[in-house]
């Protein structure tokens, strides 16, 4: 990824301001086009162009900006300010902002990672930028043979620093500290058929996870299994409303029973009709549900319909999303067993703000509940699987992602993935994690160091303005 951003420095050097968007623009239908692919599959081309130019004007925006801090001494730092800050900008406007798609999600794995303990994915992503912009600035200034090898020495730095730093920040990857373990299990039921309409048949996809509940149940009496502590379903594993429906509701209860543990059940509820929320309830054996957690981040366009008569224009799906969700106002932090669990809901894991409200809560472990059955045999899956080692890294503490469809996998607090489940096939994954008891700094700081990083791209262009002020003064 630094070798992209190299090419796309050395592109803009010496740009006007529109050259600089328009290439920007061109970098980001680069990266996204490809991406985003996925939220066409059952809607048609339309949706998926629409999102990719939208987010690819925001890295437009980016590339215009950077053309002028591109002379300025220590040029890509400025610049890779910017970089961030556009990223920031695009992760809370529109429609509370779309996150897929950082630079840090990019890197699960690799020297820049460790990083994202210390400055979460704005440091993460700050560092693969500016790593990149001083690829491309040394070999601009080895290409046109600037004169003395002190002209290379910024460059140099620039290029070799953010690895060498996440190397040297390696050892926060694997905290040492911890408050015990916890034998976790996640259920993936799968689901009848691929695509939107897999709902229509929620009965089944519910059965689905309590049959799979039970087999594991099997297969701890037997001792092929370790009894779990905790079990964590899927985002929409029980799409029928257990308080409106007695059936459901008795089958969660015969599911908590048998495998003698509580289980986190991804639910809608429906107590009023025209206002359905996203819900995670935590079902207890013997009690029921005793906690839940509403999703907070809804996704627009899927959960909720905004601009509901104009996008009726471009695409007859709209009216598919017949009522909008209502969103959550609070973190959910479900106590299980040993463990004090904390839930972000599927799309909510690419939100910074989300992770680490939930973390600082009190969460020894994450749980992504996630229903990608919708976006089929796609990459989806995999890119949310690949942010969500990020954020075990980010906050130290091991993830667990339960998805209907799967992939479905067992994170470890280092990111690395120590189980996972196939795509369409009904599984169950059992291990012992560690319970973080201590946090990292990313997330003591919060979004502390993203401001920090955005203030050093506008101070950059506060610096171009002023020398642009003199210049004009001393015609």
């Amino acid at each position: 990824m630094p070798v992209a951003f190299g090419l796309l420095w050395i592109a803009l050097h010496g740009r006007r301001a529109r050259a600089g968007f328009g290439l920007g623009l061109l970098f980001g239908l680069g990266q996204l086009l490809p991406l985003l692919h996925w939220t066409g599959i059952y809607v048609g081309p339309g949706p998926w162009l629409a999102l990719v130019l939208l987010e690819a004007l925001f890295i437009g925006l980016a590339g215009l900006a950077i053309t002028y801090v591109g002379t300025l001494p220590l040029a890509p730092l400025w610049a890779a300010g910017l970089w961030v800050g556009a990223e920031a900008l695009r992760a809370r406007w529109p429609f509370d902002g779309f996150s897929w798609g950082k630079v840090a999600f990019g890197q699960p794995e690799g020297a820049f990672l460790p990083l994202v303990a210390i400055g979460g994915t704005a440091l993460l992503g700050f560092a693969v930028v500016l790593a990149g912009f001083g690829v491309g600035e040394l070999a601009r200034r080895i290409g046109t043979r600037t004169r003395g090898p002190r002209r290379l020495v910024w460059p140099v730095l620039f290029a070799a620093l953010p690895p060498i730093a996440g190397l040297i920040a390696g050892p926060l990857v694997t905290p040492h500290e911890n408050a015990g373990t916890a034998t976790v299990a996640v259920i993936q039921g799968n689901v009848p058929r691929l695509g939107l309409d897999f709902n229509a048949q929620r009965r089944a996809v519910l059965d689905n996870h309590v049959k799979r509940t039970l087999q594991l149940a099997q297969d701890v009496a037997a001792g092929r299994q370790q009894q779990p502590d905790l079990v964590i379903w899927p985002e929409n594993s029980s799409d029928i409303d257990p308080f409106q429906d007695p059936i459901a509701f008795a089958e969660l209860n015969q599911a908590a029973a048998a495998i003698k543990a509580p289980i986190a059940v991804g639910a809608v509820l429906s107590l009023d009709s025209t206002k359905p929320t996203n819900t995670v309830l935590l079902w207890q054996p013997g009690q029921g549900a005793t906690d839940r957690y509403t999703k907070q981040h809804i996704q627009p366009f899927g959960e909720y319909m905004p601009l509901r008569s104009v996008i009726r224009l471009f695409s007859s799906y709209v009216d598919q999303v017949s009522w909008d969700f209502q969103p959550g106002d609070k973190p959910g932090v479900f106590a299980m067993g040993p463990a004090r669990v904390g839930i972000a809901t599927c799309y909510e894991v690419a939100f910074d703000d989300i992770v680490t409200d939930t973390v600082r809560s009190g969460a020894q472990i994450l749980a992504i509940p996630s229903n990608n059955a919708t976006f089929g045999l796609s990459e989806m899956t995999f890119q949310q699987l690949a942010m969500s080692r990020v954020r075990a890294v980010e906050h130290g503490t091991a993830v667990l992602v339960a998805a209907t469809s799967g992939v479905s996998a067992i994170i470890g607090p280092d990111g690395s993935v120590t189980q996972s489940t196939g795509q369409f096939v009904p599984d169950a994954l059992v291990g012992r994690v560690p319970l973080r008891s201590t946090t990292t700094l990313a997330t003591s700081q919060g979004s502390a160091p993203e401001w920090f990083l955005t203030g050093l791209g506008i101070a950059g262009l506060a610096l171009a303005a002023a020398r642009t002020r003199r210049s004009l003064s001393n015609r």
